[in-house]
C-alpha cells in the first residue's frame, strides 16, 4: 500500500512538472502575442492627436475612439456648435480631452491660421490624421483661392497644414501622419490639374485622392530616418456618412468599419511607412503613385499653389 501511495505521489509531481513547464512556455508567448495586438498597443494616454474634419462622420468616430484611449484630441471642422458638442462629449467620457478649432479648408489663409494656432498651443503632435474632405457630384466648383474645389480641400489644404505642422510631428517622433484617401483614384493630368477643360468635373474627387497618396509616398521618403510613419488609407467604401448621404448614393459600409481601419493605422505596431492601405490590409494604388517624376511635379506645383 505504501508503495502504491509513493508511486501515485511521484506521478502527481511528474504531471505537475510537465504542466508547469508547459505554462512556462505558453505564458510568455501569450503575453508577447497580446503585446503585439493593436489593442495592447492602443494606449494613447498623454498623446496629442489632430484629426481634420472631425465634427462628423469618420473623423468624429475616430476622435471619440482616440479620446477613449486617453488621447488629447485636436478637433477640427467648420461648424463650431458641432465641434463644441464633441468636445463636451469627450470630456464627459472621462478618459481623454479635446479642444476645437474652426477652419474652412477651402481657404488657404484659414488653413495657415489654423496651423499657427495649433503651433502656438501645442509643442508636439503625435498623430496627424488628414481626413477632411468634400465630394461634389455636380458641376465644377472652385475654392476661395480659385482652385478646383476637390483638389483644394481634399489635398492642397492638407499638404499645407502638414508642411506647417511638420516640426511638431517630428518633435513627437515616433509619430504618425495618416492621409485618408480612397479606392477611387484618377491620375493627375498636369496639363489640366484644375479641370478647366469641359467634361472633366467628375475627375475632381478621384484626382484629389490620388494626390493624397502621391504626397504620402513622397513625404514618407523624405522622413524615412526621422521616426515618422506616413501612410494613406481607403477606410471603407461608401460609408454611411453625411457626405455619402448627400451624394444620393446608397451606403455600402458603416462608419464603424472605416473607424476600425483608421484606428489600426493609429495604434498598430506593424504599420509600414509609405504604404497605401485598403481597410486593414496593404494594397496597390494607381500606378502614378509609384512614379517619382509625377510625385516631384506634384510637390513643386503644391508648393507654388500654397505660396510656400
Amino acid at each position: 500500500m505504501a508503495d502504491i501511495t509513493r508511486r501515485w505521489t511521484m506521478g502527481r509531481r511528474a504531471i505537475g512538472a510537465v504542466v508547469a513547464g508547459a505554462l512556462a512556455l505558453m505564458v510568455p508567448a501569450m503575453l508577447a502575442e497580446r503585446e503585439a495586438t493593436p489593442q495592447a498597443a492602443g494606449n494613447l494616454q498623454g498623446k496629442t492627436v489632430l484629426i481634420t474634419g472631425s465634427t462628423d462622420g469618420l473623423g468624429r468616430a475616430v476622435a471619440l475612439r482616440t479620446a477613449g484611449l486617453g488621447a488629447h484630441v485636436i478637433v477640427h471642422g467648420r461648424n463650431r456648435e458641432r465641434g463644441d458638442a464633441l468636445v463636451a462629449e469627450i470630456a464627459k467620457g472621462g478618459r481623454g480631452s479635446a479642444r476645437f478649432y474652426a477652419a474652412d479648408f477651402s481657404s488657404l489663409d484659414e488653413v495657415r491660421q489654423f496651423a499657427a494656432a495649433v503651433e502656438r498651443d501645442y509643442p508636439r503632435i503625435d498623430v496627424l490624421v488628414n481626413n477632411a474632405g468634400v465630394w461634389n457630384r455636380g458641376e465644377r466648383q472652385v475654392s476661395r483661392d480659385g482652385y478646383e474645389l476637390h483638389f483644394a480641400v481634399n489635398y492642397l489644404a492638407h499638404f499645407l497644414l502638414t508642411r506647417e505642422l511638420l516640426p511638431r510631428v517630428v518633435e513627437a517622433a515616433p509619430s504618425r501622419i495618416i492621409n485618408v484617401a480612397s479606392v477611387g483614384q484618377s491620375p493627375i493630368d498636369f496639363d489640366d490639374v484644375m479641370l478647366e477643360r469641359p467634361g472633366r468635373a467628375a475627375e475632381g474627387y478621384p484626382q484629389s485622392k490620388l494626390a493624397q497618396i502621391l504626397f504620402t509616398m513622397d513625404l514618407a521618403d523624405e522622413l524615412h530616418d526621422r521616426g515618422v510613419i506616413v501612410v494613406a488609407l481607403h477606410p471603407a467604401t461608401l460609408m454611411n456618412t453625411t457626405m455619402v448621404q448627400q451624394s444620393g448614393l446608397a451606403a455600402q459600409t458603416s462608419v464603424d468599419e472605416g473607424a476600425e481601419a483608421l484606428m489600426h493605422l493609429i495604434t498598430a505596431p506593424d504599420v509600414v511607412s509609405g504604404q497605401y492601405y485598403s481597410g486593414l490590409r496593404p494594397a496597390r494604388a494607381n500606378a502614378q503613385a509609384y512614379d517619382a517624376d509625377a510625385r516631384a511635379k506634384l510637390r513643386a506645383l503644391s508648393r507654388t499653389l500654397a505660396g510656400m
